[in-house]
Order: C-alpha cells, then sequence, then structure tokens
C-alpha cells in the first residue's frame, strides 16, 4: 500500500463534527424522537454527496484529512461513497481495523482515509 493512513484521532474528530453537524440540522427540521432516523440518513446523504464529489467532508476538512480510493487516490465517486456510509452508519464496522488501519467500511468501499 502506497498511501498511508490518517491518524485515528484526527478520523474520530472529523466524525464527530460531521455527526454533531448533522444532528444540529436535523434537529432544525424534526425532534430526534419524532424522526429518529433523520440524523442517520442525512448523515449517509452527506458522506454519499461530499466524499463521492470532494473526497473530503466539512469534519475531514477542519481536521485535513480525506477519504480517496485506495487504488487511484481520487475521489471515491457516489456509489462507493454511499456503500462506505451506509456500511459505517453502525459504527462498529469502524472499530474492526486491519494491519493499515482501514475499518472494514473503507476494506468494502475500496477507499483509505489520508492526511489532506
Amino acid at each position: 500500500m502506497d498511501i498511508a493512513p490518517a491518524p485515528l484521532a484526527r478520523r474520530f474528530g472529523a466524525l464527530f463534527v460531521d455527526w454533531i453537524s448533522c444532528l444540529l440540522i436535523a434537529g432544525a427540521f424534526a425532534t430526534p424522537t419524532e424522526e429518529p432516523w433523520l440524523a442517520p440518513g442525512l448523515f449517509v446523504v452527506v458522506y454519499a454527496l461530499f466524499l463521492g464529489f470532494f473526497a473530503q467532508t466539512l469534519g475531514m476538512r477542519l481536521f485535513r484529512i480525506r477519504c480517496v480510493s485506495i487504488n487511484t487516490g481520487a475521489a471515491l465517486g457516489v456509489p462507493r461513497a454511499l456503500l462506505r456510509a451506509i456500511v459505517m452508519l453502525p459504527l462498529i464496522t469502524a472499530l474492526i481495523m486491519d494491519k493499515n488501519q482501514r475499518g472494514l467500511h473503507d476494506r468494502i468501499s475500496g477507499s483509505i482515509v489520508q492526511t489532506a
């Protein structure tokens, strides 16, 4: 593997920022008890679009990391980014890492999170 993974602290910090921003946006439109899937749904859409086109979410930009294809180093494209987001949603998949610090969601989508 030619691309080194980003440090875990940066990755979890970016995930925290992204999740809080999705909670705040979803909370502006509905109460979490009435629409409990609004924030996770927004999270999936944001990840699919931003990683698919730009290789970064807001949190990733703040923490200077990006998610790219392990083969090309380019943005994933929306279908692979959508797959990555859906597999990552239970969060446990992000904790199942290989020796290269790639979570299960990264291995399934063929991505890696690197320092920008």
